[in-house]
């Protein structure tokens, strides 16, 4: 099951700056486009907790 439009619309990276997130459908994650964070989508569900967030690499950055 895909995540919701809508709800992809709403969606902010969870730091201060609440930035728009980009979605990769296939490689399930969200990525923060103001800070690079790399947040994973787990059975479906964002996983929006920056302990949690990866930063990208230098190859996906």
């Amino acid at each position: 099951m895909a995540l919701d439009p809508q709800l992809l619309d709403i969606l902010a990276c969870p730091d201060t700056h609440h930035a728009p997130l980009t979605h990769d459908a296939e490689a399930q994650t969200l990525t923060c486009t103001e800070c690079g964070r790399i947040f994973e989508i787990r059975d479906d569900i964002p996983v929006l907790l920056l302990d949690e967030a990866r930063t990208p690499s230098a190859k996906e950055a």
